[in-house]
């Protein structure tokens, strides 16, 4: 028997529905909001887990799984700027992101350019991390080669100590970045792999407008 039997039942509901241009919003935002909506109502695990690709200095990609942290006019996450993904934003501000809502049948991705968010934000989203978080921001150098844990738990160790008694700073490399949308695709899966696949677009020029195109499967 499945775990999640209600999502189960969901998700062949949807893949039955399928998805129409008619229903589709005119703002991909609003149409984002909905399938996450949907996501968190029916109890998925970690809907705002969202996995992000960048680019290295020599044309190689590479992807991880963040959480979604915020979402205005772009889509933020949280790390240390010293990291992989870190550098290789920083030098190459481009990224792909993608919530893989498979258990419902539904993707959903997005490109876009990349900026950091302001200082403020970070700090207050810092802020808001249990202390442990905190400290191991400062102390996972995130991203270098170590000899073990041990290493690792020694460096949290010597922070715990340095904080003692007072509250944890933002550590001076870590922050945010907001992906800041450029395209949109929602796919929804469907019987006999004929899928339903919509793509937003900015159109050439100073319109506002979302230009909204079905892909074949």
């Amino acid at each position: 028997m499945s775990p999640h039997p209600e999502l189960d039942v969901l998700r062949l509901r949807l893949q039955d529905q399928g998805v129409t241009e008619g229903e589709l919003a005119a703002d991909p935002f609003v149409q984002f909001h909905r399938w996450f909506d949907v996501c968190s109502t029916a109890g998925v695990h970690e809907p705002e887990a969202m996995i992000v690709s960048s680019v290295s200095d020599d044309a190689v990609p590479s992807s991880r799984h963040v959480l979604l942290r915020g979402l205005d006019h772009g889509f933020v996450f949280f790390t240390n700027h010293d990291s992989q993904k870190g550098r290789e934003l920083t030098a190459r501000p481009v990224a792909a992101i993608c919530f893989p809502w498979n258990i419902l049948a539904r993707q959903v991705r997005v490109v876009g350019r990349v900026e950091r968010v302001t200082a403020a934000e970070s700090d207050a989203y810092f802020a808001t991390r249990p202390r442990g978080s905190q400290i191991g921001a400062w102390a996972s150098r995130q991203s270098e080669v170590i000899a073990d844990r041990s290493v690792l738990e020694d460096w949290y160790a010597e922070v715990e100590e340095r904080f003692d008694g007072t509250d944890v700073t933002r550590p001076p490399n870590w922050g945010g970045f907001r992906v800041l949308p450029e395209e949109f695709e929602f796919w929804q899966g469907r019987a006999s792999r004929l899928h339903d696949r919509f793509r937003y677009r900015r159109p050439a020029g100073p319109s506002s407008e979302w230009i909204i195109e079905r892909l074949s499967p």
